[in-house]
């Protein structure tokens, strides 16, 4: 197959169909085992092939001159089960490594005759691509952040004084985030009726996804006390992966005031397998609309932008034969860009680490198809949707799975995505996991 990118044509012996979300031009990274191989190693994928990078490494076929630098200090970045020694080199060794893997591609090169490297997709088995070190979940969509201060607090008091002047975010469970395919039970926990005067301990009644999208950071990063420029914040960002937060809305509700969300947030996070690089997204940039009010200097980039990359939410329901997409958003519907999170985060001097996991917060267009949770679909439970099975949502049901996608659409029709985010609703644990 051969494909042209950024004016450059690119061969690959590994074919690949032109929707596939992994094309020539994606080379994403991440962390795989095998039916003949439960060792987890580091792969790429084109099409529904996986590569095995390790024994990539292993024939020493990444000659670049990085790579061949880190070789002759006796320095492997692939042989371990997790991405984190490749995440902790710099950009320039990312990209390198992503340009060799785009070379080795082309017909009759020495990767095409290193046949144990090149598994079907569908004899392997996605892990985590690295162990999170911290997980922090931002509110950078303007129309989310709107629609929510419309629900709980009307519209004359939509979004709260700070939001327009700093990128609001809380700290998450990292323990809690897995990988695509791994399933959530419903959570349990203290809930307050409208018409009780106390608590109740119950199965949560309104559970919700929310399409995000994170960035998992790497590079050497900066010491505590050290804050990051909001220019140079982008050379720490190793590459975005596809996020589902699950949301207990009814124990949120309750336990939110005063310090915001704890038990309604931490039981779940999903994140996609394959991470994509800067480096295969360059050509999707897109400016930001200007911030009004101009934020402060800290947070002033030279340029203010995201990515044209095509977000949806589908649902299956246990009565349904196939996923009914419900929501149609995009990346490009931020306020506050990721390298401007970044920033903010480490300005008190917080130290950042390889492997930090940077949720978005929900990403919302301006009108209903976009809305990236139910909970802004149904307008806080008051509207429900009507899926093709006839079924009604208003929050999810024991049995719905959610699937996440994204993917980002070049000029020749080829994508470059991220697969699928899968997740399926069990039913909460019985009462008596929880006390005699």
């Amino acid at each position: 197959i051969n494909a042209e990118y950024m004016g450059k044509t690119i061969e690959s012996f590994i074919p690949f169909d032109k929707t596939s979300h992994f094309s020539v031009h994606n080379i994403p990274f991440g962390v795989f085992s095998s039916k003949d191989n439960p060792k987890l190693r580091c792969a790429t994928r084109v099409g529904d092939t996986v590569i095995d990078l390790s024994l990539v490494e292993a024939e020493n076929l990444f000659d670049g001159p990085l790579f061949t630098a880190l070789r002759h200090k006796s320095q492997h970045v692939f042989q371990e089960g997790s991405l984190r020694a490749f995440m902790s080199l710099n950009r320039a060794h990312w990209k390198e490594a992503r340009s060799t893997i785009q070379t080795l591609l082309k017909n009759c090169s020495r990767l095409s005759e290193l046949s144990a490297a090149l598994i079907p997709v569908s004899e392997c088995t996605m892990a985590l691509p690295v162990d999170i070190g911290d997980y922090t979940d931002f509110y950078s969509s303007r129309s989310h952040a709107y629609n929510i201060g419309c629900i709980v607090r009307g519209p004359d008091n939509a979004l709260q004084p700070n939001w327009l002047h700093l990128p609001v975010g809380y700290h998450g469970r990292a323990s809690t985030v897995v990988v695509s395919g791994t399933d959530v039970h419903r959570p349990r926990g203290q809930i307050k009726p409208a018409d009780k005067e106390h608590p109740v301990f119950s199965e949560c009644k309104r559970l919700d996804f929310e399409l995000e999208v994170g960035a998992l950071l790497g590079g050497p990063l900066n010491e505590i006390g050290v804050p990051i420029k909001v220019d140079k914040a982008e050379e720490n960002i190793f590459g975005f992966v596809l996020l589902n937060d699950w949301s207990a809305r009814d124990i949120q509700t309750w336990e939110y005031v005063p310090l915001g969300p704890f038990n309604a947030k931490n039981f779940s996070t999903v994140i996609s397998p394959w991470v994509v690089t800067l480096d295969a997204l360059e050509e999707f940039r897109v400016d930001l609309p200007p911030q009004d009010p101009q934020p402060l200097e800290y947070l002033r980039e030279k340029r203010h932008g995201s990515f044209d990359i095509k977000l949806q939410v589908a649902i299956q329901t246990e009565k349904s034969s196939e996923r009914e997409v419900i929501v149609n958003s995009n990346f490009r519907h931020l306020y506050w860009s990721v390298t401007q999170q970044l920033a903010h985060h480490a300005v008190t001097g917080c130290a950042m680490r390889v492997g930090d996991l940077l949720g978005s917060g929900t990403i919302s267009g301006d009108e209903k198809g976009s809305f990236g949770s139910l909970l802004e679909i149904s307008w806080g439970g008051k509207n429900s949707i009507k899926l093709a099975s006839g079924e009604d949502r208003t929050f999810l049901l024991d049995g719905d799975t959610v699937i996440l996608s994204g993917y980002a659409e070049r000029k020749d029709g080829t994508l470059v995505g991220f697969g699928d985010c899968v997740s399926k609703v069990l039913p909460a644990h019985p009462i008596t996991a929880f006390y005699d």
